[in-house]
């Protein structure tokens, strides 16, 4: 009687690697579908960003939950780039803002060296060297005139014969509408006490206040933009010690600048004394 021999079925083994990248695609979907279902409004560059994680983690196989740091790094790099844009763009705003007051200075400058040079013109045609003097510095022009040529002793009207003087400063000036004009009188220490002045802040600030009432005759400036004030004695340039040094002290001074204006938040800033 034979033996049957009784073969033992051999099982089949299934090929499950499939699995592995359908888990991984399930789990993007799974995140996908929570990231939609948390955003409350669609915002374009989120969006996007989302998009190229999504991309990465497709394209190397490696599911977005092992590295969540796509997202982040995505948004960091977006917000780096838009902080550098805002700080060239500031950087480029504040070089524009500064050729330009560069610019302003040089056009500045160069009104008040042409306007110097009229009034030397002036003083040397005729001949008033000794009573007047002119001096630029940097955005200001200083027009010294001694109180000899203007006014009488211990007086506050212009002379008759000095007027002219104060008509041709005043149409010189017509070409500078846009410049300060501050018309400052000066004394000696040689108190003063009259009916007409009080002190010597009385006489120097009248005095300034006459000189400039010539000027403005001339219907072609701007009284806003003048300005008259006294010191009386106490801004002396010289020695009130000596008639000489007492002589320089008693003098009108008109001072002409600009203010340049800063294009970027209009402020006024202003020009050099």
């Amino acid at each position: 009687m034979s033996k049957k021999h009784k073969h033992d079925d051999h099982e089949e083994h299934v090929d499950e690697s499939w699995l592995i990248p359908y888990a991984d695609l399930l789990t993007l979907l799974l995140a996908l579908f929570i990231v939609l279902y948390s955003m409350n409004s669609v915002d374009v560059k989120k969006f996007e960003e989302m998009s190229k994680a999504f991309s990465v983690a497709l394209n190397t196989g490696s599911g977005i939950l092992d590295n969540p740091a796509i997202v982040q790094d995505g948004e960091s790099s977006q917000n780096q780039k838009e902080d550098q844009s805002k700080e060239d763009e500031q950087k480029k705003e504040e070089q524009d803002a500064q050729k330009l007051r560069e610019t302003a200075l040089k056009q500045e400058q160069e009104d008040l060296e042409k306007l110097k040079k009229q009034l030397d013109d002036y003083i040397d045609k005729n001949g008033l060297t000794t009573d007047l003097e002119t001096k630029l510095n940097m955005s200001q022009l200083m027009i010294t005139i001694s109180d000899n040529a203007l006014f009488a002793p211990a007086q506050a009207t212009v002379k008759p014969e000095s007027r002219e003087l104060a008509v041709a400063i005043g149409k010189m000036l017509q070409g500078y509408p846009d410049y300060d004009v501050i018309i400052s009188g000066h004394t000696d220490t040689t108190p003063i006490s009259t009916v007409f002045f009080k002190s010597n802040w009385d006489l120097s600030s009248m005095r300034a206040i006459r000189f400039m009432d010539i000027l403005l005759e001339n219907k072609q400036l701007k009284p806003q933009k003048f300005r008259a004030v006294g010191y009386g004695e106490y801004q002396p340039i010289a020695d009130n010690k000596t008639t000489e040094g007492k002589a320089k002290n008693r003098r009108v001074e008109v001072s002409i600048s600009h203010s340049v204006s800063d294009p970027t938040n209009q402020q006024v800033i202003p020009a050099a004394k």
